[in-house]
């Protein structure tokens, strides 16, 4: 039986208007299982993971398991620009019991392929980033043979080899193995990966499974050609675009509320042109934000920028 929770619509507030102006006023509360969508109806699906034991596995400070909410709580305070005929759903919270990560993950894949099998637009809010193994399972259920392309914003690879069980540092190991049982190619990009995040057999691994990777000296503004260059030629390869983003990846001036904080880490303005060019593509079938941790956050600030880039990618999608 899936591990799930309905959110409950109290959670979404803000100022009031009469005309819908802000997402709290937009936003509809489903429980997956009662999800009705008129036929041609364009939808966005809020999904919570409430799940940090991979973080916690990894060593990690954990607290991620309230990050969907805080998200949620953050976002219903942003206005409102959605055409009226697209609909906003909160479809609830995969949860985490008793530490059954795998179990967690194995429902978020059977809510994602549900959610896409009726064709919405998936946003997964987290949570730990074994959120990606999960989500791409679903991604895979839907599409089938389909050539998934994995773009992540992250300062960490997340390729860890999961020979002592699984964390939130091997979910991209876990879908490279998946690939070759399958003899499929693992297309996977990292755009921020930093030298001081990554020890040197991640960095053989990652070159071992043919990944893409731009480390954070290269992932600025000053580079934004080259960025938008090597992202389209990355799109070009695949038929559809997951895109998964680590707030950790982003300098701790901008989210200090993540499980593994640095300040060398990007800014948020490279990310919001990278998504640009994912968006444009129109490949871009679903997207997750991982690692929010409201315990370390400092006047909502993280939360805010998760919303932000939920905010944007709805609006823009």
């Amino acid at each position: 039986m899936l591990a799930y929770k309905k959110t409950p619509p109290e959670l979404w507030s803000g100022r009031a208007s009469e005309q819908k102006l802000y997402l709290h006023e937009k936003v509809h509360c489903s429980a997956i299982d009662k999800i009705e969508i008129a036929e041609n109806q364009k939808t966005i699906a809020l999904i919570g993971y409430a799940c940090d034991e991979g973080v916690k596995r990894n060593q990690g400070r954990i607290g991620a398991v309230n990050g969907p909410d805080a998200i949620r709580q953050s976002l219903g305070k942003f206005p409102n620009h959605l055409a009226d005929d697209i609909e906003l759903l909160d479809c609830g919270t995969i949860l985490c019991r008793a530490g059954k990560m795998e179990q967690a993950q194995e429902d978020l894949s059977q809510t994602i392929a549900q959610l896409l099998s009726l064709n919405t637009f998936p946003i997964v809010l987290g949570g730990g980033h074994d959120i990606a193994f999960g989500h791409y399972q679903g991604i895979k259920k839907h599409l089938g043979n389909k050539k998934i392309g994995i773009i992540n914003f992250d300062a960490h690879f997340d390729l860890r080899l999961n020979t002592s069980g699984n964390t939130s540092g091997t979910p991209f190991y876990q879908i490279a193995q998946e690939c070759q049982k399958e003899g499929a190619v693992f297309n996977y990009m990292c755009l921020g990966i930093r030298r001081d995040a990554n020890d040197k057999i991640v960095f053989e691994t990652a070159d071992s499974l043919n990944v893409k990777y731009l480390e954070t000296a290269h992932f600025n503004m000053h580079y934004l050609e080259h960025v938008q260059l090597i992202l389209m030629q990355f799109i070009e390869d695949v038929d559809y675009v997951y895109t998964t983003i680590d707030l950790d990846g982003f300098s701790s001036a901008y989210a200090p509320g993540v499980s593994a904080p640095s300040p060398m880490g990007f800014a948020p303005n490279i990310v919001l042109e990278s998504l640009r060019v994912i968006m444009d593509s129109k490949k871009l079938i679903s997207l997750d934000i991982a690692e929010m941790n409201p315990t370390y956050d400092s006047d909502g600030q993280t939360a805010k920028l998760a919303a932000s880039l939920v905010h944007y990618v709805m609006h823009h999608k």
